[in-house]
């Protein structure tokens, strides 16, 4: 839960967390790597179904990796729901976790 207090400050900022470096030692560290990878993607795709692009999508070569995020590019275009950069950056992380069977990465 994230509280703003106002006070002499003008603004409140709400922090946007991203996973710092990920430590090899860390049990899913390829995982969540993989998965931020996805999740740029997935931003990637809703800058360019905004603005009116055809969908990139990856050779379906039988891989998790191509699978994984072929899945996320299609939602992002033909989801309107999606409708915001977290949003999609939310959605491909949430989605390629799931599908990894990963835990989120710490913040």
């Amino acid at each position: 839960m994230v509280i703003c207090v106002v006070s002499l400050a003008p603004t409140c900022v709400w922090s946007h967390a991203h996973a710092g470096k990920i430590d090899d030692s860390m049990p899913d560290a390829q995982k969540i790597r993989f998965c931020e990878r996805v999740r740029d993607f997935a931003l990637q795709a809703f800058y360019d179904r905004d603005k009116g692009r055809p969908m990139k999508v990856f050779v379906e070569d039988g891989s998790d990796g191509a699978r994984i995020t072929i899945h996320v590019i299609r939602r992002i275009y033909e989801e309107p729901q999606i409708s915001s950069p977290k949003k999609a950056e939310a959605f491909g992380r949430a989605t390629c976790n799931e599908m990894m069977g990963t835990k989120a990465a710490p913040e």
